[in-house]
């Protein structure tokens, strides 16, 4: 099975290429589930669904053709079939500050619910073998890479402090729930923790895994747009995962000559150089601005063939190995970074705001910096078996 993850800023329009992409891949024989994470759904209107009669429909897998799918994560109909225990405890103690019962009810979908739901129906899927590809259309990127980062997150919760805590609780409950304003959470709370848990197993290393998972960044021709990509592309490879191309969305076409826009055209070509070069190796497409609104199968069809021609298969995997990764060794953090043609006296390195320069001849590569690793310089760099070993330290 191959997951594909569309990421990328509010509003640059990553919604309407994973329906795009979903549709390509179903033409090409694919079985195909498009599914989406952000709780702002868009996908059934993407598809020019009327909201009346399709209405809760697409909760579940909802079928487009024979061949392909869409499924929006319905949060209140993942609470019933797997978080009651923990909603009913969280609203519980909401109602004893004196909150109502519908802003307890509201205020129990904690963050990170409509997520983990999606990871495992993901996971589901996959031991199912239901589908040959999954499209995720996630949430904006802040969210995004808390998707990606749960399965880690949760994992260290489950192996270090989730028996520690059961245990306790079990302990001390009886007396506590006497004196307690607020009743500790029952046994049957922790139950269903383990439960959740165990429809995750195996989740994280699914994402991980480049020969499975792809992260797609979607992105416009745009400044501001633009350092959020970069800073998306940083932390998807922090995270393990491998971006293996990014989007450009709404690209002026050369159609477009009225002197109005030279300007705009003028800015986006440079902001499109430096899409190139910051990315490399990572394919970079453009996708241009069309003169209506893309909404329905014929107008997502156009897309479709605008981004990947008649023939060219989404699911192909285009990279698997990370472009560079972070360590921290020895009290100072590293960046190792995969150099095949490079040689010794060919490299340079510099530090540009929060970013690492790599020069190889004329070639130039920048590095996005993590929060932690920002502050810090380049104080040595050693080349061996073609990996390059840059030491960050602070000054």
């Amino acid at each position: 099975m191959r997951i594909l993850l569309f990421s990328g800023k509010g509003g640059v329009g990553k919604t309407s290429l994973a329906a795009a992409t979903g549709l390509q891949l179903s033409r090409l024989g694919y079985r195909t589930l498009v599914m989406s994470v952000d709780p702002a759904h868009s996908l059934a209107d993407a598809f020019d669904l009327e909201t009346d009669l399709f209405h809760g429909k697409t909760g579940d897998p909802y079928p487009i053709d024979g061949r392909l799918a869409i499924h929006e994560v319905n949060i209140q109909k993942e609470i019933k079939q797997h978080w009651r225990e923990i909603s009913s405890y969280v609203i519980s103690v909401l109602r004893t500050t004196g909150i109502s019962d519908v802003e307890a009810e509201e205020l129990a979908i904690l963050p990170g619910m409509e997520e983990l739901s999606a990871m495992m129906y993901v996971n589901q899927f996959r031991r199912e073998e239901r589908y040959d590809v999954i499209v995720l259309d996630c949430a904006p990127t802040a969210e995004s890479l808390r998707f990606v980062s749960m399965p880690t997150t949760l994992e260290w919760y489950m192996k270090h402090i989730f028996p520690f805590q059961r245990g306790l609780l079990k302990a001390v409950r009886p007396l506590a729930n006497r004196v307690s304003p607020v009743e500790l959470p029952p046994d049957n709370y922790f139950a269903n923790i383990q439960s959740l848990f165990g429809k995750l197993d195996g989740v994280g290393e699914l994402l991980e895994d480049a020969k499975i998972t792809s992260v797609r960044l979607v992105t416009n021709p745009e400044r501001m747009v633009l350092r959020e990509t970069q800073r998306a592309y940083v932390y998807f490879t922090l995270h393990g995962l491998t971006v293996d191309g990014i989007i450009v969305n709404r690209v002026l076409p050369p159609a477009i000559k009225d002197a109005w826009f030279e300007e705009w055209r003028a800015s986006q070509e440079r902001i499109l150089e430096e899409i190139e070069a910051y990315f490399a190796p990572a394919p970079v497409k453009r996708v241009p601005l069309f003169t209506h609104e893309v909404l329905g199968r014929e107008r997502l069809e156009e897309l479709a063939r605008s981004l990947y021609g008649e023939t060219e298969d989404p699911a192909a995997v285009g990279r698997t190995e990370a472009p560079y990764t972070f360590a921290k060794r020895d009290g100072h953090y590293e960046i190792r970074l995969r150099l095949p043609f490079a040689v010794k006296g060919e490299v340079g390195l510099f530090k540009k705001g929060d970013e690492l320069v790599v020069e190889i001849g004329t070639l130039r590569r920048h590095i996005g910096l993590p929060v932690s690793m920002a502050a810090l310089s380049p104080t040595r760099a050693t080349l061996e078996n073609r990996i390059l070993t840059v030491e960050m330290k602070e000054t």
